[in-house]
């Protein structure tokens, strides 16, 4: 037997209802905000992923899909999608347009990690981008779309933490600091902070290891050493963030795991996923474009993994449109069933029919196996009057009903 590819899974009904709901959600609250959807290639060059992210993080360095074609092109499945937006953007020039300058996805990428409960190798993220503003403002606005988009699929528990990592001009005396402060505990940490110290500092206030946090809470806070214009844009964030009714809180040694980040970054944990609390992150990345071969042009933007996503929710019960199954028996009454199908359907009705002759005793037992709540029984007598039996089968009444009769009651059953 073929089975699926480890840290892959295969979604079906009731599962995948929860999927579209959350999906829906998305594309309603977005849409309040501007945003229009973008759809990037799973397959991107891998050079976009080294410039972009960084030739030292983790996913480069450890978890990326990467393959050569026929051709010797050294191709990627994208870990991440925020480096693919950027890289249509910059080929179709859409920082030029104002129509694209709120953006936004949903889509599977990859990572090659170890799988465990809500984390796969094959993962779904739903992401923004805002594009072409500097403003602090767009900052606090895009945390609060995310927080009403929590709000809307019902997430528990969700907060708020934001920090700054500053610019080119003052990280790299925070840098400095950091290792200064970390060089003394250096034979504590973990082998990857021992690395990461010497080959991307700011990486280390990203470590999940537990016998690092206690030296890592030494580490310096990033606003004391952020530079004037940095502090303001901190400092205006914040204020926006009251004024949206945004709940957070400060953390001073908050970082993400891509090297593309500049001034605000930010987290959403919720309390129900445990320790590992963390749902997802964003932050502004001013220089992306340029990173990319693209225009000084500013962003912001966030992610979150689906997966992750639906562990913070509610599990709901399984939910569809109420069906009606139309079982048919007898001679020349399947033409019947078909039209009469056709037209149910176009007055909004949900309808199952089989194409395999089965008599009425077997329909409703394969309608009793599906939990439909309405039998249409379509025999020759049916056919020839015009008039159809409709069976409750959770009461057991039936009715004779007409071809319109019979639509709009089944019409409104699922609210058509």
């Amino acid at each position: 037997m073929i089975t699926a590819v480890k840290g892959t899974q295969d979604l079906v009904f009731p599962e995948v209802g929860r999927w579209q709901a959350v999906e829906r959600a998305a594309h309603e609250t977005f849409a309040r905000y501007g945003f229009t959807e973008i759809r990037t290639p799973v397959l991107e060059p891998t050079e976009l992923f080294v410039r972009g992210i960084g030739d030292e993080t983790d996913i480069v360095t450890k978890e990326m899909y990467t393959f050569q074609d026929r051709k010797g092109r050294s191709l990627t499945m994208r870990p991440e999608n925020t480096a693919g937006v950027a890289r249509a953007v910059v080929e179709h020039r859409l920082y030029e347009s104002p129509l694209h300058g709120r953006l936004y996805y949903i889509g599977p990428q990859f990572r090659y990690e170890r799988p465990q409960k809500g984390r796969y190798r094959q993962f779904h993220q739903i992401g923004a981008e805002v594009l072409g503003d500097p403003a602090p403002g767009v900052d606090a606005e895009t945390i609060a779309m995310v927080m009403e988009f929590l709000g809307a699929v019902g997430v528990m528990g969700p907060a708020v933490q934001v920090n700054s990592v500053g610019c080119p001009n003052c990280r790299p005396i925070y840098v400095s600091a950091l290792k200064e402060e970390l060089a003394g505990s250096a034979q504590h940490l973990c082998g990857d902070c021992r690395r990461r110290l010497e080959t991307n500092p700011l990486r280390v206030l990203d470590c999940k290891v537990p016998t690092c946090q206690p030296y890592l809470d030494k580490a310096p806070s990033f606003t004391d050493f952020l530079c004037e214009a940095c502090a303001e844009h901190h400092d205006a964030l914040r204020e926006a963030l009251e004024i949206l009714r945004v709940p957070f809180v400060p953390r001073p040694r908050l970082v993400r795991g891509l090297d593309y980040y500049t001034r605000t970054v930010f987290e959403v944990t919720s309390s129900a996923l445990g320790a590992q609390d963390a749902l997802l992150g964003g932050g502004r990345y001013d220089g992306l474009l340029e990173q990319i071969g693209g225009p000084a042009c500013a962003g912001f933007g966030w992610a979150l993994g689906m997966e992750r996503l639906l562990m913070a929710l509610p599990q709901p019960a399984a939910s569809r449109l109420p069906w009606t199954y139309l079982a048919w028996a007898g001679g020349g009454t399947y033409r019947a069933a078909l039209a009469l199908a056709r037209d149910l359907r176009a007055a909004g009705a949900v309808v199952v029919m089989e194409h395999t002759a089965r008599s009425f005793k077997s329909g409703l037992k394969r309608a009793d196996r599906m939990n439909v709540r309405y039998v249409v029984l379509l025999g020759e007598e049916e056919a020839g009057s015009g008039r159809f039996t409709l069976k409750d089968m959770a009461t057991g009444e039936q009715w004779a009903l007409g071809r319109e009769e019979l639509s709009r009651h089944l019409a409104e059953e699922v609210g058509a």
